[in-house]
C-alpha cells in the first residue's frame, strides 16, 4: 500500500500524459497528412527504373512525380521506348512531347597507332589510376588513356572501345545517363544534341609543333576552321578551335575541309567525316614508345 502511495500518482500521471501525446500525434498527423497523388506510383511503375538521372531528375520516382505535376513531358525519359511513353502520356492525357536526343561525345582521336607514349603504364587497370600514377604515360596530357573506364560505367551497353583504345558510343543505345562524364578523369566526355554535327574531336592545349609531335590528329590552332566558318562560330582558344553552340545554326561541314589533321569534324547519323585535307591515317600498329 505504502508503495502505491508513493507511485500511483506518478503513474498515473504517465498514464494520461501519454494519451495526451497520443492524441496530439495524431491530431497533427491529420492536420499535416500531404494527400499523394496515386497516379504518381502508376506512372512510376510505367518508367524502366534505370534511376539513371538522364531526365534531370534524381531517380524514376521523382520525374514520375514531376510528370504527374505537368512540371515534365513524358519524352523526357530517354531509356523508355517511345510506344512506353506515349503510355504514359495516354494515361496522363498529356502531350508526349519531343526530346531532341542527347548523346555522349568523345572529345579525343589519339588512338595508339596516332598518339605517342613516352612510358608504358603498369598497374591497376582504370584510367583513374593511371591519372594519379604520374598521367598513364601519354605524351599528350589531354588525350585518352584507353583503359575503359567509360566502357565500364556504362549501365546501357553503349561504349565499346575499339581496336585503338578508343571508345566507340553506339548512339542508338545512348540515353545521355552522364556515367562516361563521371568516369573520365580527363573530362573527354560531355553530353551533347545531336544536332552539334559540327564537333572538335581534341582538348590539347599545347602549342602547334608540339601538338602534332604528341598526336598526328591533335588540334594544332591553325585558326582555318574558324576563317572558313561563319563569323563568330569558332574561336581559337588557347590553341584549341572552340564552336560556339549558342551560333549552331549557322554550322556548315565548310568549316572542316581545310583542317590539316582532322580534328574538327562533321557528325551526322553516327558517321564521323572529316575535311578533304585532313591527313590520311592508313596505320594500324601502335606507335612505339618514345621516353621524353
Amino acid at each position: 500500500m505504502d508503495v502505491f502511495s508513493n507511485f500511483g500518482p506518478a503513474v498515473i500521471f504517465m498514464v494520461v500524459l501519454g494519451g495526451a501525446l497520443a492524441a496530439l500525434i495524431a491530431l497533427a498527423l491529420r492536420k499535416l497528412h500531404v494527400h499523394e497523388d496515386p497516379r504518381i506510383e502508376q506512372v512510376e511503375e510505367m518508367l524502366p527504373h534505370a534511376n539513371c538521372g538522364a531526365c534531370g531528375y534524381p531517380g524514376c520516382r521523382a520525374f514520375a512525380e514531376a510528370t504527374v505535376k505537368g512540371e515534365a513531358l513524358p519524352s523526357r525519359c530517354t531509356v523508355n521506348t517511345a510506344e512506353a511513353n506515349q503510355d504514359i502520356a495516354d494515361f496522363l492525357g498529356v502531350s508526349m512531347g519531343q526530346q531532341e536526343k542527347i548523346v555522349a561525345r568523345l572529345a579525343c582521336q589519339g588512338g595508339k597507332h596516332v598518339a605517342r607514349m613516352r612510358a608504358r603504364y603498369e598497374g591497376v587497370p582504370t584510367c583513374r589510376a593511371a591519372v594519379m600514377a604520374g598521367g598513364g604515360g601519354k605524351a599528350c596530357a589531354w588525350g585518352c588513356l584507353g583503359l575503359g573506364d567509360c566502357d565500364r560505367a556504362c549501365d546501357f551497353d553503349a561504349i565499346h572501345m575499339n581496336e585503338f583504345g578508343l571508345p566507340v558510343v553506339d548512339e542508338d543505345k545512348c540515353v545521355a545517363c552522364n556515367d562516361c562524364v563521371v568516369a573520365c578523369p580527363l573530362d573527354l566526355f560531355s553530353l551533347q544534341p545531336v544536332s552539334h554535327k559540327l564537333w572538335v574531336a581534341c582538348k590539347s592545349l599545347a602549342e602547334g609543333d608540339q601538338a602534332l609531335a604528341e598526336c598526328e590528329v591533335a588540334c594544332t590552332g591553325c585558326a582555318r576552321c574558324a576563317a572558313d566558318a561563319p563569323e563568330g562560330l569558332i574561336q581559337i582558344i588557347d590553341n584549341l578551335a572552340v564552336i560556339d553552340y549558342s551560333k549552331n545554326h549557322l554550322a556548315t561541314p565548310i568549316a572542316i575541309e581545310r583542317c590539316p589533321t582532322g580534328a574538327i569534324v562533321w557528325i551526322e547519323d553516327q558517321q564521323v567525316r572529316k575535311g578533304a585535307a585532313a591527313k590520311k591515317i592508313v596505320r594500324k600498329s601502335p606507335l612505339p614508345i618514345t621516353p621524353t
